[in-house]
């Protein structure tokens, strides 16, 4: 012996108990006992299961009867769900088991699972790790069901009534072994022993209203308290409510043998309100549905929803409605009347997206409002937008976007449409196809893509002018063009010098392919065999003819695209010629007329000088190609 204790040599004892025979319901719990009482840990012992017995009662009227005793096939006749599914029927079963210490040799020593189950423990799993091996005895189906019985019994999981599943998986585990002879799992596998009768939940009623939508964040996720929906805009047929029927849920009894009685559903939101006709109800087995019949918004007033389009409000402003986001096409029209004219009728960064909007008041800094007709009584911010198809304001200084616009007074307001006309012009940027103007004062900057008419001129420092390409769809139309033309320059210059190549290639060949032709042919005749370098080079010739074909054809097609686009490239400076810039009044101060062309991209600028009665003016070439802005005839 050492210094400092027993030789390394010395083999460890390991405490063994004496096999012990104990009838319980309960095989876990007893496991533990026993290992306390001897002394020992749980995960050394092992058993085997000597013999089952299965108890059943039928109580009756809340009267427990006795338990009686059945046998296997009895057993197996209960495995249907008029039996199983009876709440007065109660099952149980006593293991009759002999414990013992573990044994190193055990075939399942390297069989590495685990039992587990759902919530309700009506399905069982086995789930075996990777890695897990079995070694292969003459009784490996016996030897698996044993060992699938014992795991089932540990975790209380009843055997012989929710498994009928075991037998193919013995038999998958038995046809195994006998191919590879082993068994062995190369990645996790779960696998199901036992599967009772799995309740259905009881459902509890429920009101959803699907019209109110969430309530918008913004880019960091936090409430947008502005959007907060004082407006449930819907569209027809847009489902709007469900109401969900309460319903008892169904009985289940799981692997354990415990029964599961559903709970009765809760009632809370039962229907105590009526829909007009503008609401369609869809009443169902195990939902009412309420979907809209008409685009609008959600009214619900005196208990009754019904479908509306037009609203009266006094102002839309973060204190009282905050932004309104209805929808263009939502059929809703807002009539916002606000009768102090210190106040606005479109508060301070309010957002209003509605199909007809009427503002009896001003219209606040930083709002937008989108619209298919909108009209403003009072002015505008200006700092505001405001874009709708038919667009009417009164005081303008804001930006102003829309088909048809009509102005009373703009006062440096950016307005951008199709048509546009305004009464009284005091500064200002206007883009359109026409521009009308009643009064032009001074600082106007007017720019249209067909006409320009000014009724009076009162003032100087006014600019005039006509682009042809100036709306927007124009803009990307004739830059797509002109990149396009680009392009396809380049493309067409590759092809031609790749077709000049080829076909002095062609020229220069010809007469040795001839050659080459004339004694191919007298081989075949005579039936010789033809040599392989002069068929190669026969095909070679023909190969580049084939080539110089496709180019040409490319070269033609490319050609024909170009011609095309140069034409329509043209027409954009066409529609130049027919534009006009009017003044039907005597031209006053200093103004200044400017036409834009296309091809070449040039100005051209004009100042009708004071005094002058010229009225009409356009874009003319003389003889010599030169452009220049006249006076002509209307």
């Amino acid at each position: 012996m050492g210094l400092f204790g027993s030789s390394s040599n010395t083999e460890e004892i390991v405490k063994t108990i004496r096999p012990t025979v104990v009838k319980t319901q309960n095989v876990a719990k007893e496991l533990i006992e026993i290992a306390k009482k001897n002394g020992v840990s749980t995960s050394s012992l092992d058993f085997d299961i000597l013999d089952i017995q299965t108890y059943t009662r039928r109580n009756k009227e809340n009267v427990e009867l006795e338990w009686e005793a059945i046998s296997r096939n009895e057993l197996r006749e209960l495995d249907d769900a008029a039996s199983i599914l009876n709440k007065d029927f109660q099952i149980k079963q006593t293991y009759e088991i002999e414990v013992y210490s573990k044994n190193d040799d055990n075939v399942f020593k390297d069989f590495n699972a685990a039992i587990g189950a759902n919530a309700t423990k009506c399905k069982v799993y086995l789930s075996i790790k990777e890695g897990s091996q079995v070694i292969v005895t003459p009784r490996i189906e016996e030897e698996f069901l044993k060992y699938i019985n014992k795991s089932k019994v540990r975790a209380g999981i009843l055997l012989d009534i929710f498994d009928e599943m075991v037998p193919e998986i013995i038999s998958r585990v038995s046809v195994t072994a006998k191919v590879d002879g082993i068994v062995k799992y190369d990645k996790n596998q779960t696998i199901v022993i036992s599967e009772g009768y799995e309740p259905a939940a009881t459902i509890n009623d429920e009101l959803i209203k699907h019209y109110e939508k969430e309530t918008a964040t913004d880019a960091h996720e936090k409430v947008d308290y502005s959007k907060r929906g004082f407006i449930h805009s819907v569209l027809e047929d847009e489902l709007l409510m469900e109401y969900i029927k309460p319903k008892k849920g169904k009985a289940g009894r799981n692997c354990r043998g415990e029964f599961m009685e559903p709970s009765e559903p809760t009632v809370k939101y039962a229907p105590d309100f009526t829909v007009d006709e503008t609401i369609e109800i869809i009443d169902s087995k195990d939902n009412i549905l309420y979907k809209a019949k008409k685009s609008g918004y959600i009214s619900f007033e005196a208990k009754k929803y019904q479908i509306k389009s037009e609203m009266d409000i006094g102002e839309i402003s973060f204190k009282t409605t905050g932004s309104i986001l209805t929808g263009l096409d939502s059929d809703v029209s807002l009539s916002v009347k606000e009768s102090d004219s210190q106040k606005d009728a479109i508060g301070n960064g309010m957002e209003v997206e509605v199909s007809e909007i009427d503002i009896s008041g001003n219209v606040g800094p930083n709002s937008k409002i989108y619209a298919k007709r909108a009209t403003v009584e009072g002015q505008t911010h200006k700092t505001s937008q405001i874009t709708a198809n038919n667009l009417t304001i009164n005081v303008h200084k804001g930006s102003a976007k829309g088909d048809n616009i009509k102005i009373t007074r703009l006062e440096h307001g950016l307005v951008e449409g199709k048509k546009v006309e305004i009464a009284q012009a005091l500064g200002g940027n206007i883009r359109a196809k026409d521009i009308e103007i009643g009064i032009c004062t001074s600082h106007v900057k007017a720019t249209a893509s067909r006409l320009i008419e000014i009724k009076k001129l009162q003032g100087s420092e006014n600019v005039f002018t006509i682009d042809p390409i100036l709306q927007q769809e124009k803009i990307e139309d004739f830059s797509e063009n002109k990149s396009e033309i680009s392009e396809l320059k380049t493309s067409i210059d590759d092809i031609k010098k790749e077709i000049d190549r080829y076909r002095k290639l062609v020229i220069d060949n010809t007469d040795a392919f001839n050659e080459v032709k004339k004694r191919l042919m007298h081989y075949k005749k005579n039936g010789i065999k033809m040599p392989s370098s002069f068929v190669t080079k026969y095909k070679q010739f023909l190969k580049i003819q084939e080539y110089l074909e496709i180019i040409t054809n490319e070269y033609k097609v490319k050609n024909d695209k170009l011609t095309l686009l140069t034409t329509k490239t043209a027409s954009f400076q066409d529609n130049i010629f027919d534009a006009r810039i009017i003044n039907r009044d005597r031209w006053s101060g200093h103004n200044e007329i400017v036409f834009r062309l296309v091809q070449p991209p040039i100005e051209l600028s004009y100042k009708p000088p004071e005094g002058s009665m010229d009225k009409v003016f356009a874009i003319v070439e003389d003889k010599d190609g030169v452009y220049e802005i006249k006076a002509v005839k209307e």
